[in-house]
């Protein structure tokens, strides 16, 4: 058996560390059986239905905050003055060109 270290946030930890507990497993196995009904192929139309599909069926699938977690949506404003801010500067291509010459 291989062991493998992932980084990952200190919420996703924690809110793993609960659903590992509810489930009445440890963290490597709750983990691990997780990292394998993602990885097992199924058919549905598109690959959030196929792996919400697979965690439902192996009983991993955390609906507790779809309810309660609203998505966050950044303000339009601030989407636009960073896309305007993004544009400017050289162009990687001349940067690229640049260094071959």
């Amino acid at each position: 058996m291989r062991q493998l270290t992932l980084r990952i946030e200190e919420y996703l930890a924690q809110r793993l560390k609960t659903v590992a507990a509810q489930s009445g497993r440890s963290v490597n196995a709750y983990a691990g059986a997780v990292l394998r009904a993602a990885v097992d192929p199924e058919l549905a139309d598109s690959e959030a239905e196929r792996l919400r599909e697979r965690l439902s069926r192996a009983g991993l699938l955390d609906d507790s905050q779809a309810t309660t977690t609203a998505r966050i949506t950044p303000d339009p404003a601030d989407v636009e003055a960073a896309r305007k801010r993004s544009g400017r500067g050289r162009a990687l291509s001349d940067i690229v060109n640049e260094g071959r010459s």
